[in-house]
């Protein structure tokens, strides 16, 4: 028996072929070959809404990965997104195979197709106009927040860019048109995001399938201008390329020279934009040279500035200030000497990898840093959050934890048409319905998510489909105010709900002060009189106001017995206002810490109606025989007053008094609220007055259907004290409103 005993040659060998078959490399390759051979048999026999058969197009989407550098395992999230249609249990399926993460992908790239088809079927068709289509603008961002809500894992958003490609690649090699919406959406919104993304290969290639399909005519005549002088133009272009390479390669550069391809829609961006003609269009003759470092770069510039006329205006430098996407290049024009221009741009090769790859780019060149990429500023804040979401793939296995947290201040739901709407994070189904619609929200009653009822309160997550139930009319649930029962969280829903009942409450005002008014009609026997007439002369605009203002004791019905009284004459020998007669002097009032402008030894009292306290803004008003009434400037009953009688409007002002101490003199002020009724609400605004060291010497309460209706007269030195405690009853749970009466 003869045996055989590995040499240490052959056991290092066996060792590296071993570690070569275990690497994460050839573990994604077996992968993507297995995702293909459990896709086949179910893409097969099948094709897509566009006519392209299915596994084609997944073949398709797969290369166009490859090419820009994503993975073996993106590449394999290809076949099993298709495949999701055409399992049963596709989560249980593809999770038990490949793993819960690219099952996750796949869901969720399959799930954003179906509700992008959904949405570009119910949109309107783009016009057609000489300048480009134009998507809808609401219906653009709603594609662009679709996009963005799937993101948080943005190997969806490079299959969503892929496949679009691939769709506009199929349409293109079938000489079939597209529907407008698709190619339009794909020039306005995919293209778009394939730049911000920096994947300038998947960008020009969109922009100009797209554009050849939403402007024949013009992509055509395009490329026949391109093509009628194409001999003489490449012609000069290689003569320029080897002029430069030799002249680099005795400067000792190992520089790669090469004519740039023209995209027709850059060329039409560029006519448009600037007015030029065609022949106006510098970089119809272009070249890029790529060296291996950034100083390189910069001897290659002043290579080509000495030796041919550089156009100055035309000149970029986005080596020192990067696009926002990244892009990181130099780009200038040159004549030469019969006066033809050019243009050349020079980046090093992981320069130009960024460019032609972008997000892949990282991959490659992990040791490049993120230079170029601080401050990046972007035109919405859509933009601004893919910009820093494409930093992270970096590190592409720990993108999905490193981007959770970046759209925790918003998420992004669905409606059964699959329009946007956008939420703040922990909202509800209540919230959802009043972001749809104010009468949505009042008569909502019940909900389903993604199919499935929910309670109101449910917290929703990004792509998620929200669908209400609604009854036929009603309003709002006082519950939903509640924070602890956890209806709402948007300020809209909540100033939504609390405007419904403070439009009931109103009613309720209304209701109540049109009975006080009508009996003290009745009692003063002046039931003849014009309401209308009436209302005006207190300053309200109809008597619904007045009877509002009546109900909340905004207005007393003092103020409208005297007004209802005639107005008696004055002396003549007497003169309406003293004010007018006397010298400016100040007089302390004798019973009252105020000083009356203009008049001495002045009786002056603290109305009733709004009970004025220092710093107050107040007015006085000469009354008959009880001397100067003294009421806040915004006081209604004032305002009622000074209406009908203006002559005997006077000023006063604040007496200096000591604002503390045992001397200080304190003011009755009332306070009131309105809250949802509900056990302990006393106590806890009494509590709040006693935090805040406030002497209440009067409550008085009332409760109409649920709801509190609450004045606390309390005891102050400062007005400014009423402020605080107004703030701080504001919080406590169940108040809807306080004021100052």
């Amino acid at each position: 028996m003869i045996s055989v005993t590995p040499t240490t040659t052959d056991a290092a060998s066996a060792a590296v072929i071993h570690a070569a078959l275990d690497s994460p490399q050839a573990h994604d390759q077996r992968a993507l070959a297995r995702a293909r051979a459990f896709a086949e048999p179910l893409l097969a026999p099948e094709c897509l809404d566009t006519g392209e058969p299915a596994l084609q197009h997944a073949d398709g989407v797969a290369q166009i990965l490859a090419r820009i550098g994503g993975t073996a395992e993106l590449q394999a999230c290809a076949y099993l997104v298709y495949a999701v249609g055409y399992l049963a249990r596709p989560r249980e399926s593809i999770a038990k195979a490949f793993g819960e993460s690219l099952a996750e992908v796949a869901l969720e790239t399959h799930k954003l197709i179906q509700l992008q088809r959904q949405a570009r079927a119910r949109a309107p068709a783009p016009d057609a106009g000489a300048g480009g289509s134009e998507l809808d603008r609401a219906q653009t961002e709603n594609v662009r927040k679709m996009l963005l809500a799937f993101s948080r894992d943005l190997r969806v958003v490079l299959l969503r860019l892929a496949s679009r490609l691939q769709t506009l690649r199929h349409y293109a090699a079938s000489k079939l048109p597209p529907p407008r919406a698709l190619a339009a959406e794909s020039l306005h919104v995919f293209a778009p995001l394939a730049n911000r993304l920096g994947i300038g290969q998947l960008k020009w290639e969109l922009e100009d399938l797209a554009f050849r399909f939403l402007e024949p005519d013009t992509y055509k005549t395009i490329a026949r201008l391109l093509d009628e002088k194409r001999v003489e133009r490449e012609a000069h272009v290689e003569q320029v390329r080897q002029r430069l390479e030799t002249a680099l390669r005795q400067l000792g550069l190992q520089a790669q020279v090469q004519g740039r391809p023209k995209h027709i829609y850059s060329i039409v961006k560029k006519m448009r934009g600037k007015g030029l003609s065609f022949e106006q269009v510098y970089d119809l003759r272009a070249l890029r040279v790529i060296v291996d470092t950034v100083d390189e770069c910069y001897r290659v510039l002043a290579w080509v500035h000495e030796h041919y006329t550089p156009v100055p205006e035309e000149f970029d430098d986005y080596i020192a200030r990067p696009k926002p996407n990244g892009y990181q290049s130099l780009h200038t024009v040159v004549r030469d000497e019969q006066g033809r221009a050019f243009e050349i741009q020079i980046r090093t090769r992981a320069m130009h990898e960024h460019a032609e790859h972008g997000v892949a780019a990282h991959w490659a060149y992990k040791e490049a840093g993120t230079k170029g990429y601080a401050g990046v500023s972007a035109s919405s804040s859509y933009d601004a959050k893919i910009a820093v979401l494409r930093q992270l793939l970096a590190w592409q296995s720990d993108l999905t934890g490193l981007a959770h947290g970046l759209f925790d201040d918003h998420i992004y739901v669905f409606t059964p048409q699959a329009a946007i709407v956008e939420l703040p994070k922990g909202a509800t189904p209540v919230d959802f319905a009043y972001a749809v619609h104010t009468d949505l929200g009042h008569r909502c009653r019940g909900a389903k998510v993604d199919g499935q009822m929910v309670p109101l309160n449910t917290p929703l997550s990004t792509g998620q489909t929200v669908e209400i139930i609604a009854a036929k009319e009603g309003g709002p649930s006082r519950d939903w105010l509640n924070p602890e029962a956890g209806y709402l969280v948007s300020h809209r829903g909540k100033a939504k709900v609390r405007a419904w009942f403070n439009a009931l409450a109103a009613q309720e005002n209304i209701a109540r002060g049109r009975e006080q008014v009508e009996r003290l009609l009745q009692r003063e026997g002046r039931t003849a009189t014009s309401l209308e007439a009436l209302a005006q002369a207190l300053g309200y605009a109809t008597p619904e106001a007045l009877f509002e203002a009546v109900g909340k004791e905004a207005i007393t019905l003092r103020a409208i017995e005297q007004q209802l009284a005639p107005a008696a004459v004055a002396p003549a020998a007497q003169p309406a206002a003293p004010v007018l007669k006397k010298p400016r002097t100040t007089t302390r009032a004798s019973n009252a810490d105020v000083l009356v402008v203009g008049v001495g030894a002045l009786m002056t009292t603290l109305a009733r109606c709004c009970k004025p306290a220092p710093p107050d803004d107040i007015r006085g008003f000469i009354t008959r025989g009880k001397g100067v009434s003294v009421h806040r400037a915004d006081c209604p009953d004032f305002a009622a007053l000074a209406a009908r009688q203006p002559g005997r409007v006077i000023d006063v002002a604040w007496a200096h008094t000591p604002a503390s101490g045992p001397h200080a003199p304190v003011y009755a002020v009332d306070v009131g609220v309105q809250a949802q009724d509900r056990q302990g609400l006393l106590r806890d605004i009494t509590e709040a007055f006693a935090r805040e060291k406030i002497n209440v010497i009067g409550v008085q309460t009332q409760t109409v259907r649920d709801m509190a209706w609450m004045t606390f007269t309390v005891e102050v030195s400062d007005a400014s004290k009423v402020a605080r405690v107004m703030a701080v009853l504001s919080d406590v749970p169940g108040v809807i409103k306080v004021w100052r009466r």
